[in-house]
Parts: C-alpha cells; structure tokens; sequence
C-alpha cells in the first residue's frame, strides 16, 4: 500500500509539474492534467511519435521509456549536462517544476529533432569537405558529449537495467553446498525466474546495486536496513506445486553469525554447542556477541525441492515421504548417505564415470567412510562389489523443528513427523503441545505481538486459544537427503520468503571451482529436468 500511495503522490506531482511546464513550450496547461493526454503532448515537446506515449502501458519496458522521456524532457529545454538528466531520471516532478517557475529556463524545441538536424549539418559539411564548417559545428556542438561522460552513462544504464533485471525479472545464483547433489551439483551457476511465482517487489530501499547482503572482500553489508517498504508480490505466472525447484530467503536467517565457513542462527548456536567446538569463528562471535540482524529479503538465499504446500500432512517413514497419506515419487536423482569398509579400492576414474565426486565423499581423518549416493550409484557400487550400509540416522528432537523433545519425541532425518503445513485462512487451535510448530510464526513471520504468561497465549495483547494464519507455507527439503540443512531443521518456508523459480544452468564448474575444470555437458540444461 506504501508503494501505491507513493507512486500516486508522484503521478499527481508530475502532473502538476507539467501544468505549469507545458505553457513554456506553446501547450495549453490543463492537458498536463489529463492522464494519457499529458504523455501524448510530451511526446510532442521532445519530438517522440505519438504513439510512444503507449509503451508507458507495458510493464518493465515503461520504466525505461519514462526514463528516456524525462532525458529528453529537460534536453529540450537547453539542459545537456549530465546532472540535469540524472535528476530528471531520479525524480522527474521536482526537475520539472524548477525548470517551470525559472523564468530564465525557456524551450528550445524538441530535442531529438534539434539534434538530428545538427547531425545533419554535421554530415553535410563532411560530403562537401568543409573542413572549417566542420570544425566549427564541431566545436559550438551543444550535444556533444566527452568520452568520460559516454563511459559514465554507458556504465550508469548497464548498472542500471542489470540492477533492474536482477530486481525484477532473472538472477544467478550459484549452488555453494552439496544440499541438492545428485539434482544439482556444487558450483553449477542458475538463471532464476522472479516472474513465474510473482515478482516480489524490493522491500529494502537503500543497497549497493548487483550484491545481495555482503559486500565481497570487505565483508560488510550491502543496504541500509532503513527506510524500508512494505512486502508486496505481483501476480504470479504459476503456483508452486509439491516437487517443484524453490529459491527463498533463509527463513530463520534473520539474526545470524556469519564466518567463512557459512552463516549459522542465532538459535542454531544457543542449541547445538557442538558447532562452536567446530568453527572457532563461530566460538569468538558467539562471546563478543557479534551477529547480524537482516530484513526479510536481505536473508541468505536457499534452494531446495518443495515437497509439500499449504494445507498438506507430511510424513516421512524410513526415508520415504509421505504426502497426505499418499507414497511419493522420490526425484530421480535422491541421495543418502552410505558407509563404505575402509579397504574399499574403487578406482578413481570409475568414480567420476559414475558421477560419484568429492562432494559426494565423506572422509574421516583421510580415510574415505561413506559415499552420498542416488540409487543408480549404488546399484554401480554393489555391482562392482562394495558392501554399502545405509547410515543410521538416530533421532534428535532437539535438533530438528520445532526442537520439542517433550511433545515431539523420536523425530529423526529419517523418521520425520507428521507434521501439517499452514495454509492461508487456516485456523488452527493453540496448546502446550503444538505451540513449539506455531511460535515463529505467529511472532516473526506474521508481525504479531506475542508472549506466553502463565500458560497463557497473548496475541496482540488478547489471550487467545486459536491462530488463523496470514499466509500460506512451503515445506522445503534437499535432494541429498542425509546432507542437507532444510525445514527439518528450521521449518516452514512462508510465501512472502519465495524469490523464484530456477530455470537452467548456464554455467557449471567441478566441485565448485573453476581450477577443476567445467562441466560442459551440463551448461544449459535445465536446472529441474523430468
């Protein structure tokens, strides 16, 4: 709502700017009220066709006309430099209205005519070879520009519609964890859909164009939390469906310790001491306190597979999900993980003929102890005479959502559940016994105010004994299953944390660097095949 009132004030200031702007060049003021008929008439001022005025209609395409009509707005009234443009473009009804009330700014004529006939004399001078008719257009040329300013709105308009598409349209991202193997491999670079589940419009106002949250080598962050706009998502091309490929904003990853190894929750740490003992970063931030508080769309990306929406019971029984009651089919490429014996001699090239690589391959002090393999690898491996063991996945309720071991007890990787997911309009009954599932959601995902008194639910201020959720919820899970960090260990994905639909890849390094070679057979596959 914030958006739509600020692009309604601004429609209204631009529409009286151009009522007091169109007298100067010989148009009658009221048609700078009239929507449509004010675009048409400056198209005329600036010596556009007509019909111009009508890719204004186009979504995305409109804002880059609208930004070449205000260049070519303030050019028509002798404004050439590059400050001019770059406040016209930054907010046309404020550039406008000084040149309108200063009585010593006066219209020249539509500048791309102006121009053309200057290039024409320009031309004309170079057939007759005058040379000092040439010299002199050249040295009295109004448009002529400096090879500085050509590089600098050359570079402005690439960052400008690249920081644009990115926002809008299409990103890449690149597969930095082993979390999807088998699917998708470390290091394969995406293209990703912003389009297809419904554009969500920038939330955080004020960021470093082309980086997502951290500014590379200096290691700072990229935007200023302050001010912000509200979420918003246009209509969606369409719906996520359960087995779909999703990118989201980590959903917890609002308040997190960031070391070079990966960023961990601030929850993560308080409950699982083994991490510190594992990453000395982790250790010292924990003590100084050190972590970062990040808006919504501002939280690490993830992919994963939705594999159930709103609405669904999911339930998965000695690795196999259950979805309504209902077996599903498992991605064709589903990894667990596999204890090998230490005298194990599989040659190396048979491995990687497999599409078994290093990040399928857990060591032990060197020693190799286990593979992350889909079913055909280890069908290749039995075949060729390895004893696998599928790895025991012993239960942690603590570890795992909603980290209840009183109420949600036995609940492993493996044995996970049932669990129901939100949907929008739902309403749900709220108790000691599965508050632990709804908590976050009532406090963070949902801005409510919430507090427990007294064995007592207050939401906003009321005790309540039901909750009718918002939004719907994704639940989302890694193809390598026994590898992966998901909604098993955090939870439900809400809707307003979906970015996009990935597409294909377009680019794919070994192991996640370059220095290993590249993976041609996989550059523009799709991203998802079926």
């Amino acid at each position: 709502m914030t958006i739509l009132i600020f692009l309604l004030v601004s429609y209204v200031l631009l529409s009286i700017s151009l009522y007091f702007l169109f007298p100067k060049a010989n148009v009658a003021a009221w048609k700078g009220l009239v929507p449509g008929l004010n675009f048409i008439e400056w198209c005329d001022i600036i010596g556009r066709p007509r019909w111009w005025a009508a890719l204004l209609l186009i979504p995305i395409v409109n804002f880059f006309i609208f930004a070449g009509m205000c260049v070519d707005m303030v050019r028509s009234f002798n404004k050439l430099e590059l400050k001019h443009s770059a406040a016209a473009v930054a907010y046309a009804p404020a550039m406008f209205s000084k040149l309108a009330f200063n009585e010593k700014e006066s219209y020249l004529g539509p500048t791309l005519k102006l121009e053309a006939e200057y290039a024409r004399k320009i031309q004309d001078a170079i057939e007759a070879n005058d040379k000092r008719e040439l010299g002199k257009l050249n040295r009295q040329n109004p448009y002529r520009k400096s090879s500085f300013r050509e590089w600098i709105e050359s570079i402005f308009f690439a960052v400008f519609a690249a920081a644009f598409i990115r926002m809008f349209l299409i990103e890449a991202y690149v597969i930095p964890t082993p979390s999807m193997e088998g699917s998708l491999l470390v290091g394969d670079f995406l293209f990703v859909s912003k389009a297809h589940y419904g554009i969500r419009t920038p939330m955080t106002a004020v960021m470093v164009p082309l980086l997502h949250n951290v500014i590379p080598f200096l290691g700072i962050e990229s935007y200023r939390s302050k001010p912000s706009l509200p979420y918003h998502r246009l209509k969606a091309l369409e719906t996520i469906e359960a087995d779909d490929l999703i990118v989201f904003n980590w959903p917890v990853g609002d308040s997190v310790y960031i070391t070079s190894r990966r960023s961990y929750t601030v929850n993560q740490a308080k409950r699982n001491p083994q991490m510190l003992a594992q990453d000395s970063e982790l250790k010292k931030k924990v003590n100084k306190k050190d972590f970062r508080v990040r808006p919504l769309d501002k939280k690490d990306h993830y992919i994963k597979r939705c594999v159930a929406g709103p609405g669904d019971s999911l339930h998965i029984r000695n690795r196999q999900i259950f979805l309504n009651g209902s077996k599903v089919d498992n991605p064709e490429h589903m990894q667990f993980f596999y204890q090998v014996p230490p005298t194990m001699n599989i040659p190396e090239s048979k491995l990687e003929k497999w599409g078994i690589d290093e990040m399928d391959t857990e060591r032990y002090r060197g020693q190799i102890v286990g593979y992350h393999l889909d079913e055909s690898q280890k069908q290749k491996l039995e075949d060729a005479g390895v004893q696998l063991q599928i790895y025991k996945q012993e239960s942690d309720a603590n570890r795992l959502f909603p980290h209840d071991p009183k109420h949600f007890p036995g609940w492993s990787i493996d044995n996970y559940g049932p669990i129901w997911i939100p949907k929008k309009g739902a309403t749900v009954d709220l108790n000691a016994s599965n508050i632990a599932l709804y908590r976050r959601i009532i406090n963070v995902y949902e801005n409510n105010e919430y507090e427990e008194k007294n064995g007592q639910f207050i939401i906003n201020g009321k005790v309540s004994t039901e909750y009718t959720f918002k939004q719907d919820y994704y639940w989302a899970m890694g193809d390598n299953r026994h590898n992966s960090e998901d909604s098993r260990a955090w939870g439900f994905v809400p809707h307003d944390h979906i970015v996009g639909k990935p597409l294909f890849i377009w680019f794919s390094t070994k192991n996640g660097s370059i220095f290993n070679g590249i993976n041609f057979s996989r550059i523009f596959r799709s991203a998802d095949p079926k």
